[in-house]
């Protein structure tokens, strides 16, 4: 994008990517394959495609041959992609990467596509954004998969007193200025479904949760750092109480007793008939 946004690293992409997929909605991915069924060759643009962990999920999943298009604006993460692409039956599936603004793109940068998926990207986006990135998707004219959109809810066990106030603090940060940019954060996902049907598209949403612990302690270690970090810096009050809460949490985790759902939502929109 050409908007100033946060980098992402293909460290966290590849420590997310296991349980990214466990997440994501088989539902969906099969709802999907049906619709496009029909084509003899998919064509999917990946939007925010990062170090293309969505084509290696989704692509075993589809029909017929595939070629897809990865759109990102980071090179680095597009050229691990590239070098990493999915694989169905034992062969590598095309790949072609362009650094794109994704906010920008419209109906010619998504001619011939049989479908566009994206995952984790919505809440980094402005209600401008959005809404010219659910018109590109419904003016395609094919099924948008959309997955691991945050919506604010975690629950970790065992409990403690000041889990939901460092929730709280970490919304309003997802929900921040940027500069000019008034990010949506974990309002985004309903936001764009809403947005959809105001185009005559019909909409499915299925839940898609996080369910970190000890078997993905790497993960798990790195999302309550940047968890708490987050709410620190949004509500700088917290900062005194958070060392102590964080090492408790750091213990429950190395005694396998941490675990933590972060809810998310997959969307599919399906074009107007």
């Amino acid at each position: 994008m050409s908007a100033p946004v946060v980098r992402v690293g293909a460290d966290w992409l590849a420590l997310r990517e296991p349980v990214d997929g466990a997440a994501r909605s088989t539902e969906l991915a099969s709802a999907v394959a049906r619709v496009v069924a029909h084509h003899r060759h998919q064509v999917v643009h990946d939007l925010g495609s990062g170090t293309g962990s969505m084509g290696r999920w989704l692509a075993p999943r589809l029909p017929g041959r595939q070629h897809w298009v990865l759109h990102d604006r980071d090179t680095d993460l597009l050229d691990v992609a590239a070098a990493d692409p999915p694989i169905v039956d034992g062969v590598a599936v095309g790949v072609e990467t362009r650094r794109d603004d994704l906010t920008r793109l419209g109906a010619a940068d998504l001619a011939g596509a049989t479908l566009i998926t994206a995952s984790a990207l919505l809440d980094m986006l402005t209600f401008d954004e959005l809404e010219r990135v659910v018109a590109g998707c419904v003016e395609a004219g094919c099924p948008s998969l959309i997955t691991l959109s945050v919506t604010g809810r975690v629950r970790l066990t065992p409990p403690e007193p000041l889990d939901r106030r460092i929730e709280s603090a970490f919304n309003a940060h997802q929900r921040r200025r940027a500069g000019e940019r008034a990010l949506l954060g974990p309002d985004a996902v309903t936001i764009a479904a809403d947005l959809a049907r105001d185009r005559g598209a019909q909409v499915r949403m299925v839940a898609s949760p996080w369910h970190l612990g000890a078997s993905c302690a790497g993960l798990t270690h790195a999302w309550l750092t940047g968890w708490l970090d987050a709410a620190a810096a949004q509500e700088p009050t917290l900062t005194e109480a958070l060392p102590d809460y964080a090492a408790r949490r750091r213990a429950h985790l190395a005694d396998t007793r941490l675990r933590v759902v972060v809810d998310h939502l997959d969307l599919l929109i399906l074009p107007p008939r």
